[in-house]
């Protein structure tokens, strides 16, 4: 029971937090390893074997015969591997050819298959991208692939994109022999969890985004009305938001699956806590889809807003041309060459014309002013 107890620890030993004052996730690739093997490692009984040749590591093939006389599982980290690079693991460990294609060419949709014995899953994890202002070019978050093929004896992990590594996460769980004795499971488990684990992060900055955006819109502007804000932010950022859905809609058939439906290659103490992620999962799709009702509200909100503020600068224009034409009119009458005319040749014609204009324009302002139209 205290393998139990401690699985949350270890796999989760702090939720990160993606403020504005930047990300959690390792985005370089180890200079040392320039092959697409990332780290390839024997697990038995809950502990990674020491190669023999540490300059040199193990190669794939080492350390599944390795697997096979010994027991235990191995453990194989890839980063965007090319076909030739990936042609050989998927032989000698047996993998479908459809699934090897899906996790070479990337770009898939979260899921879980099943091939014969083995699993393959696909997780799309989530970047936060830091910035100090929001544009209507602003990129918030960049999307990456995790794909795992889990076997009985052996669990490949291969990843897209130049953030979401998991040397940290295999770090956690080596100082937790108990946790790794269970298999490929636990890992599986692991990454579920910890990608998971980054979209709740993921939805609690942007949630500050779309917080100030909605503040902006409605904060008083000139004269105590809403100033509103440019509709092109909140466009890009309900974009952002629908790549965050497609990435976190399409997984919880799976992780319920791997809750719920009994499977050889999921160990039992482990398939109990697959339902915690779904929960978790869960969560984060209610708080994902809110995100995308709340945008729609509030674009409509500021369209709303921008066609009040031209109706109010078309009354205002309106009631303007209203006083200006009570001049023009009489000007135009006064204009015409004609010898007879009313008051033509009277000496107090002028200013008694000029007073009759100026009176006439003030009481139409004034209407126009206790009407709201100015």
């Amino acid at each position: 029971m205290s393998m139990i107890h401690s699985l949350r620890a270890a796999v989760r030993p702090s939720r990160p937090s993606l403020r504005k004052d930047g990300g959690t996730y390792d985005t370089t690739r180890d200079p040392s390893t320039p092959s697409a093997v990332v780290d390839c490692a024997v697990y038995r009984d809950g502990a990674r074997v020491d190669n023999p040749n540490p300059s040199k590591g193990l190669t794939p093939h080492e350390a599944m015969r390795k697997v096979r006389r010994d027991g235990g599982f191995v453990w194989i980290g890839l980063h965007e591997p090319t076909e030739a690079e990936f042609s050989g693991i998927a032989s000698e460990f047996g993998l479908h050819p459809l699934a090897v294609e899906d996790a070479i060419q990337a770009h898939q949709r979260p899921k879980l298959e099943r091939y014969d014995d083995t699993l393959f899953t696909v997780f799309k994890t989530i970047h936060y991208i830091d910035h100090t202002e929001l544009t209507a070019s602003s990129e918030v978050v960049e999307t990456g692939e995790v794909m795992c093929f889990t076997g009985r004896d052996f669990f490949i992990t291969v990843r897209h994109g130049g953030q979401g590594s998991l040397r940290a996460l295999r770090h956690r769980l080596q100082d937790d022999p108990e946790l790794l004795a269970k298999g490929p499971s636990a890992v599986l488990h692991a990454i579920a969890d910890h990608v998971v684990d980054g979209y709740v992060a993921v939805a609690d900055a942007m949630q500050d985004d779309i917080d100030e955006v909605e503040t902006e819109v409605f904060s008083p502007g000139r004269k105590g009305t809403p100033r509103g804000t440019d509709a092109g932010r909140i466009y890009q950022l309900k974009r952002e938001v629908l790549e965050f859905k497609r990435a976190v809609s399409p997984l919880l058939r799976p992780m319920q699956l791997l809750s719920e439906r009994p499977m050889r290659l999921i160990d039992p103490d482990i398939q109990k806590y697959f339902r915690d992620v779904a929960d978790h999962l869960a969560r984060v799709q209610e708080q994902v889809i809110g995100f995308d009702e709340l945008l729609n509200s509030i674009l409509q909100a500021n369209l709303a807003q921008a066609s009040v503020a031209q109706n109010e600068d078309m009354r205002k224009i309106t009631s303007w041309a209203a006083i200006i034409a009570v001049p023009t009119m009489v000007c135009g009458v006064y204009g015409m060459n004609f010898d007879y005319m009313p008051e033509l040749h009277w000496k107090f014609g002028y200013p008694v014309v000029m007073t009759a204009m100026i009176g006439m324009c003030v009481g139409i302002h004034r209407t126009l002013k206790r009407n709201g139209w100015l």
